[in-house]
């Protein structure tokens, strides 16, 4: 209890510490006069009265300090004192102050900022149930290390499965829903109905897909994500129980997603719908067409699970030797699968982040290196007035604490809404498949990243100032402008530091030079097909209003008629997958009178009019192209790409050769009368896929793209195309409509990389402008230190260019040694994120060059200012000085 008192007498003595002060001040005066009278009456001088009493009592100051101890918790009024003094010292240095938080505030936002973007992407849980247990489950072959699951085997997979508490799959399919303006496409999804169930994921509206509601002939139905509910329905619970009319068949609402369900490989999918498989690519082994997402048990591990499925596929190649020869198993955790391709762009964007909160650091410490020096006299006189090596480090580490947090809540504040900002450099189109980075925010992970990068700043600018207590010279300090030893050492250093932030700029320039050189080359790469002044939609044709073969080839003849009537269109050609979109859609292929042991020549397939490649600007290389006369009923005719050639026909002429499916069924016999220059069917740094191209009247399909070649305006015929489309037939779907120029450019992996680049260029900037700001300031403090030398040197005669050669060599070095460190650096980073680099090494001399010249000029500019100073030293003013 007598402690608690006492605990409490010093809260109070802390909250009426000013009253007390004076009163005690008061009381001691009176002591200390009475002491002062007694020793007069005893004999003594008035002087020797009062040494005499000061020293009955201990001393003045002693005594504060001691009642003060009892009466108060020192510490915190210590504590108290260090941050007032350090808030007077930076407010009594402005320029420094605004420049170091400045400084702060872009290194770690920008940090920060992507530090987010990595915690949605790749440290956040996936917002499903028990995430960690969730696999991504497809097969493998040699050519696809994570293939697509036909049906049948799933079914297999899932039976014999013993790891796996649960095995479902999913599929895109964009749904024809009619509406009061017609029919609509939109993205659209087919699963199995445990598919919700294994991710954890219920209703928030109605229930989840029945048991066997994915199976043949099951009734019709359909859940509706949030978003769609809202939009299209507006929130009217009522909508369950309703009939959506999707691709003519009535599907009843059973459910509504939860707000802000996302399942990336789907999209921004907006109707749900059970899988039940038909007589058509399901029915087939073959016919790969499926993604599952499995959920390990209980004690199962992602390896044992693979090794299981690899069993089972063994086992199936075994059993169905024609469909499954090669067929593996591809498992993966789901976090993977969903960040595997931006896992290297974020870790690169996120490393450049940390080189400038590092530039901008050690910008910091070259400012309070500067400063430490001008508070030299300052850190003596405390120290002759008795202040310990510990009080000074303790003021040094609260001014350090007010300067970082004064950066840190600047930082915060340009990186709260940076997530946003940032994600807006990423296309629509991008996006869409990347939706956890729309979750980014400052978090309690971000908020304790931002902590450490704090709390290590915070050590490094304590102990900068702290450094120099290690000096003994605390008598030559108290001597106004001395220049000794101590001043050529911390030059030293600060040249040093500025080493560092020229080499740490030289990695950031030259990462943004090879990003960008690599982008540029990505988008320079040879299509095979002239992609200016094309546009292009997607239709989606009902089976229920053409069943037949022969009404979609109606169809296709009708599209390419009514668009080629449209004003400034030129061309019009008809394709099953438009290029630069995915190495899929494969089948596997067979050469009449060759050997044949079962192999899987597996090549990619694409349905065209006849009209198709003069559209695009494909060039024909050997053979013919397909006529009007390549009709249904006429001998079956092919066409194959470059690649195919290179790869099956190597030194024979392919024209009139015959390919069929793996049995040379009659009907699948056609003849090879053509070749084509190859075109860039998959993403614009995927490798070239041997390609077959069926003319469109023999092997017509529900789902294609019409594309136009038009004038000098694309995007101003894409409505009269969409709508011309839609006049044809109401019930046809259009979806994706786009220019081809710009729809490469906005593709993921375009856009992926100009965001990077962007980026890195942004960090580059900065840094760079840091780098020459840091030389500035060191070698003005170089200069300003060797006034005297400069001084004397001119008075001896030296001439001015040779003064200015003195500085500007000094710097040259310094400038030489971080940029040569620098492309070192920049060959050892750009090697590690060669992902990132598409036709570019990283020892990319041109750009390693460029990087060096700039840099190089950078720094000339940086000394030029100070070197020029030095020659303005009047010799006499100098020597005066000193």
């Amino acid at each position: 209890m007598s402690g608690l008192r006492r605990a409490a007498a010093r809260l109070l003595g802390l909250i009426r510490g000013d009253e007390r002060t004076r009163s005690f001040d008061e009381e001691l005066a009176s002591h200390v006069e009475m002491h002062v009278e007694d020793n007069i009456r005893a004999g003594m001088s008035p002087e020797q009265a009062r040494r005499a009493a000061l020293r009955e009592l201990g001393g003045i100051e002693p005594t504060r300090r001691a009642y003060r101890e009892q009466a108060s918790l020192p510490w915190v009024e210590d504590l108290a004192q260090d941050l007032a003094f350090a808030v007077r010292q930076l407010v009594r240095t402005p320029v420094f102050a605004l420049t170091a938080i400045l400084m702060l505030a872009m290194g770690m936002g920008a940090s920060v900022a992507i530090l987010a973007f990595v915690d949605a992407a790749l440290v956040a849980p996936l917002p499903y149930r028990e995430p960690a247990r969730l696999l991504a489950v497809t097969e493998s072959t040699p050519q696809i290390p994570a293939a697509n699951l036909s049906y049948l085997d799933y079914l297999d997979w899932k039976q014999q499965s013993t790891t796996l508490s649960s095995l479902e799959v999913h599929s895109g399919r964009g749904q024809a829903l009619r509406t009061a303006d017609g029919t609509v496409l939109v993205p659209g999804a087919r699963v199995s109905s445990g598919f919700f169930g294994a991710l954890g994921v219920t209703p928030a509206l109605g229930q989840d897909f029945a048991p066997g509601e994915d199976a043949p002939g099951a009734p019709p139905v359909v859940i509706l994500s949030d978003a769609t509910w809202r939009t299209r329905f507006g929130g009217q619970e009522s909508v369950i129980g309703e009939t959506l009319t999707l691709g003519g068949v009535g599907h009843t609402v059973v459910g509504v997603l939860p707000t802000g369900f996302h399942f990336a490989p789907r999209g921004k999918a907006e109707l749900w719908v059970p899988l039940q498989p038909g007589d058509g690519c399901e029915a087939r082994r073959s016919c790969h067409n499926l993604n599952g997402v499995g959920r390990l048990k209980d004690g199962a591990s992602v390896e044992a699970a693979r090794d299981e499925l690899t069993r089972i596929a063994a086992s199936l190649e075994n059993e169905y030797p024609d469909s499954n020869r090669g067929q593996g198993a591809s498992v993966m955790p789901l976090s993977e699968a969903f960040v595997g391709q931006v896992r290297p762009t974020l870790l690169t964007l996120l490393g450049g982040a940390g080189l400038l909160l590092l530039i901008a650091c050690v910008n910091v410490t070259s400012l309070l290196l500067v400063r430490s020096e001008s508070r030299k006299r300052e850190l003596a006189v405390r120290r002759a007035l008795g202040a310990s090596r510990g009080r000074l480090l303790r003021q040094f580490v609260v001014e350090a604490v007010v300067l970082v947090a004064a950066g840190g809540s600047a930082a915060l504040l340009l990186a709260k809404d940076a997530p946003r900002l940032l994600l807006r450099l990423l296309p629509e189109s991008t996006q869409v498949n990347l939706p956890f980075l729309e979750t980014a925010s400052l978090d309690p992970r971000v908020l304790a990243g931002a902590g450490v990068m704090a709390l290590g700043a915070t050590i490094l600018f304590s102990l900068v100032p702290a450094a120099r207590l290690r000096s003994t010279a605390f008598r030559e300090h108290l001597v106004e402008g001395s220049r000794g030893s101590s001043g050529t050492t911390w030059r030293r250093l600060g040249f040093r530091l500025v080493a560092l932030e020229l080499a740490t700029a030289t990695v950031l320039l030259a990462g943004a030079g090879l990003l960008g050189r690599s982008l540029m080359r990505l988008l320079d790469v040879d299509l095979g097909f002239q992609p200016g002044h094309l546009v292009a939609t997607h239709v989606a044709a009902p089976d229920f209003r053409y069943p037949e073969a022969e009404d979609l080839r109606r169809l296709g003849r009708r599209v390419e008629s009514e668009v080629g009537r449209l004003p400034g269109v030129r061309t019009v050609g008809l394709v099953s997958v438009l290029p630069v979109s995915f190495n899929g859609n494969t089948t596997w292929i067979r050469f009449e009178g060759r050997p044949y042991a079962g192999e899987h020549n597996e090549v990619l397939f694409r349905e065209v009019s006849a009209g198709y490649f003069d559209t695009v600007g494909a060039t024909l290389v050997r053979g013919r192209g397909f006529t009007p006369a390549d009709v249904d009923g006429s001998p079956r005719v092919v066409l194959v790409n470059q690649q195919l050639v290179r790869t099956y026909f190597q030194g024979i002429d392919p024209v009139g050769q015959r390919i069929g499916d793996t049995e040379l069924t009659p009907e699948s016999i056609t003849e090879i009368v053509g070749v084509v220059a190859d075109i860039r069917d998959g993403a614009l740094d995927d490798e070239i896929w041997p390609a077959v191209y069926y003319p469109f009247e023999q092997s017509p399909t529900g789902f294609f793209a019409v594309v136009a070649r038009t004038g000098p305006e694309p995007q101003a015929l894409l409505p009269s195309l969409v709508a011309t489309v839609r006049g044809i037939d109401p019930d046809l779907g259009t979806v994706g409509d786009a220019v081809i120029r710009q729809r490469i450019l906005d593709s993921p992996v375009a856009a992926l990389r100009r965001c990077a680049a962007w980026l890195v260029a942004g960090f580059a900037l900065v840094a760079v402008l840091l780098g020459g700001v840091g030389l500035y300031g060191v070698t003005a403090y170089s200069v300003g230190q060797r006034t005297r030398e400069i001084g004397l040197r001119l008075a001896m005669g030296a001439q001015r260019r040779s003064v200015v050669g003195l500085v500007l060599g000094e710097t040259a070095r310094v400038a030489a040694l971080g940029i040569g460190l620098g492309l070192a650096g920049a060959v050892a980073a750009g090697t590690a994120t060669r992902a990132l680099l598409f036709d570019t090494p990283p020892w990319d001399v041109p750009t390693l060059l460029l990087v060096a010249v700039v840099l190089a000029g950078v720094a000339l500019l940086a000394s030029w200012i100070p070197a020029r100073r030095a020659v303005s030293v009047d010799p006499i003013e100098a020597l005066r000085t000193e």
